[in-house]
């Protein structure tokens, strides 16, 4: 019996790949960067499944392309980058890998926090340019986190991993997300918010709700114009949920006191680009799940969606269940 034909967009751990790569014809892309867009479209004219990252932009040309796709792999949480209704209406279930990465973002999230608070990067490049010539009483000073103000926007399965860890900081912690969460905020301590009032009473604002029509430019230059001007925004989101230029304002006029990145937008930003050079934005390259641990896991979980969804059954992480009553 021929094996199905997949495409793996990149190299990814290789619990992932192996046995891929045992039960398909596997092609992987094997370039550092994401195969350009003709690869794509030429890559799934003959591709029973794709085994995709966020970095890919399967839309509805692609999945249109693809006329013996069964299913679509991601290996990530997010799935903004994939048409899922031109997916769904071609009968194709879409997977992804939620719940994995939760830990692992909220602790790089309290990293970003804590870094940009306590003016971490700025200290090492402070040491490594030599300037470090006594102890300063007024050196560096930066934020107090103990007992200071936390605003979560989005109090999903991250937004709630951090509340926890805020709990260890006496932290007031403020919510905001479109379903109100009672369970949580009895269970966490939490309390709701409306967005105005959050950003205005938070010495911290951390993103993470989704990227959609709702969350794009939420944090634009009138909701950073309604933070503390001491306030520090912190996203390991989504890049567009902000709006970037309006940040570099507000980084470089003092409307806010600093910024902490694990995305942005563009992603990649080039090095050249001012929030780069801004002392008081720190900008790392889209990290917050990248553990060995995690990483396995999430290469894991998107070989067994690809793998069931070849078999045709239904995918354990599945990012459009409607195709399934669709089909039915």
């Amino acid at each position: 019996m021929m094996k199905p034909v997949v495409f793996v967009t990149r190299r990814i751990p290789e619990v992932g790949l192996s046995p891929v790569r045992e039960a398909c014809q596997m092609r992987l892309w094997e370039g550092e960067l994401p195969p350009p867009k003709d690869v794509l479209l030429r890559e799934v004219a003959d591709c029973d499944g794709l085994l995709c990252l966020l970095t890919d932009p399967i839309d509805a040309e692609v999945i249109a392309a693809g006329a013996r796709l069964r299913v679509i792999s991601q290996m990530a949480v997010g799935v903004d980058n994939i048409d899922l209704k031109a997916a769904t209406a071609r009968g194709i279930p879409v997977g992804h890998t939620p719940g994995v990465l939760t830990e692992a973002t909220a602790d790089f999230t309290f990293a970003l926090l804590m870094a940009a608070a306590r003016r971490v990067p700025e200290g090492v490049d402070y040491v490594r340019a030599g300037k470090w010539r006594t102890w300063e009483p007024m050196g560096l000073l930066g934020m107090d986190i103990w007992q200071a103000t936390l605003g979560i926007i989005g109090l999903g399965r991250i937004g709630a991993a951090v509340a926890r860890r805020a709990r260890g900081f006496a932290m007031r912690i403020l919510y905001y997300d479109p379903a109100r969460r009672p369970d949580l905020e009895a269970e966490l301590g939490v309390e709701y918010a409306e967005l105005d009032d959050l950003l205005a009473q938070s010495d911290f604002v951390t993103l993470h709700c989704p990227l959609n029509a709702e969350t794009y430019h939420l944090i634009d230059e009138r909701a950073l114009r309604r933070m503390k001007p001491t306030a520090i925004l912190i996203n390991a989101a989504r890049g567009p949920v902000v709006d970037t230029a309006a940040l570099v304002r507000a980084l470089s006029e003092g409307w806010i006191r600093a910024a902490a990145l694990d995305v942005t937008d563009p992603e990649p930003i080039p090095p050249d680009h001012p929030l780069v050079s801004l002392p008081n934005c720190v900008v790392v390259p889209h990290i917050a799940s990248a553990t060995v641990a995690t990483r396995e896991r999430m290469a894991t979980m998107a070989a067994e969606n690809l793998l069931a969804g070849l078999r045709g059954e239904r995918l354990p992480y599945c990012a459009n269940p409607d195709v399934y009553t669709a089909r039915a």
